[in-house]
């Protein structure tokens, strides 16, 4: 539009400007020019080109059902599918994207996708991290999970060139998340680690407390695992010490109630991190494992605060101030107060013809002897 405008003749720019007063300044409108996204996938890679790329939309594709709500939890922005075709063979391979606000979302959706059954793609650089079973193959990288379901003859490293062409995003958004770190790697189910920022993901994993009362309109994270020949380690991330506290007590009161149905159950907070252990866990195995779990000295926390967070800070805050400035107002009125009463009689001394200031007068008695006034009061000057 801007430049088309730009393109008129001269003579007809200058009889639309006759026509017409010049509107005010202040009135014109702002012209801003926004460039459209990049597709999710690109229309071709490689030998591989869309086998549907009359498409009317890149970018339509929606999940659905039990999908659409996890997703929706871990923060996506869109979603791309399209079925691409190898050039001079009958291999073909559907490619669904979704791309999500910061990295941490798009792990937490990896590891929904991912499957117990799925290995891990060794030996080939593709994102993150990969996973394949059979002719599928699940890929993380960055804010973005791939999914690929390849028909005819292809491998996981056809995937390579398309992964440079893949969102990419920096600062603390393109951070990994740091709970599932924490997990001690000694007899860990790797396959069986799941990461989940809302009450239906928690869920659709298998989580093993109510999900009600973990905190999730908190912030808080939640990282589950299985331990070969032993039980399950949760671990509750939350944006303050106050608010696992808090979380961290409805947890002992339901494996309270639970009892030993919930089986070997040690629970340990450290600052903002709830560790929990559950099944059949050695007693002592169980103790020492959440007791060599600490928090890292260079731990950060790159999550948005909650609201109800946020506004008790702020309440917090002008209640300090309204009485710093309370405190000052009463301190300016003492020292008017002080002016005004102390000059005003100053001055009314001086109208009187005495000085401002005199020393004050005492009253004594007189007990000498022979003045003839014995008994009375005199004033001292």
């Amino acid at each position: 539009m801007l430049l088309g405008c730009a393109a008129l003749p001269a003579s007809l720019v200058y009889a639309q400007s006759s026509a017409q007063p010049a509107a005010p300044q202040s009135a014109a409108p702002k012209i801003s020019l926004v460039e459209p996204a990049a597709p999710l996938l690109p229309a071709k890679f490689a030998d591989w080109a869309q086998a549907d790329a009359a498409a009317t939309c890149a970018d339509c594709f929606q999940p659905q059902g039990e999908a659409s709500t996890i997703f929706k939890e871990d923060g996506l922005t869109r979603a791309s599918q399209h079925s691409y075709a190898r050039s001079g063979s009958n291999s073909s391979v559907e490619l669904t994207a979704y791309q999500f606000i910061d990295t941490t979302g798009a792990f937490a959706a990896y590891t929904y996708l991912r499957k117990p059954s799925d290995q891990l793609v060794n030996g080939l650089k593709l994102g993150t991290a990969a996973v394949k079973q059979g002719d599928s193959v699940l890929v993380w990288d960055g804010p973005t999970v791939l999914s690929a379901i390849f028909h005819g003859a292809s491998s996981p490293a056809d995937l390579q060139p398309l992964i440079p062409a893949l969102p990419k995003v920096g600062g603390p958004k393109g951070l990994p998340p740091l709970l599932p770190t924490f997990l001690p790697t000694r007899g860990l189910e790797s396959d069986t680690l799941k990461y989940a920022l809302g009450p239906a993901s928690y869920t659709a994993m298998g989580g093993t407390l109510p999900p009600e009362m973990l905190g999730f309109d908190k912030s808080a994270e939640v990282a589950t695992a299985k331990y070969t020949g032993r039980g399950t380690l949760t671990l509750l991330l939350y944006p303050t010490p106050q608010i696992a506290g808090d979380h961290g007590r409805q947890i002992e009161a339901e494996m309270n109630r639970e009892g030993a149905s919930a089986g070997t159950v040690k629970l340990r907070r450290e600052g903002p991190l709830v560790l929990l252990t559950t099944g059949s866990w050695r007693p002592a195995e169980a103790q020492k494992l959440i007791e060599g779990i600490h928090l890292h000295d260079q731990f950060t926390w790159n999550k948005p605060m909650p609201l109800d967070f946020h506004t008790e800070v702020k309440k917090t805050a002008s209640l300090l101030q309204n009485i710093l400035l309370l405190t000052g107002i009463l301190f300016l009125a003492a020292v008017i107060l002080a002016l005004f009463f102390g000059g005003g009689r100053a001055l009314i001394r001086i109208l009187q013809g005495k000085p401002a200031a005199t020393e004050p007068e005492f009253l004594r008695i007189d007990l000498r002897e022979g003045t003839g006034d014995h008994g009375q009061f005199k004033p001292l000057h």
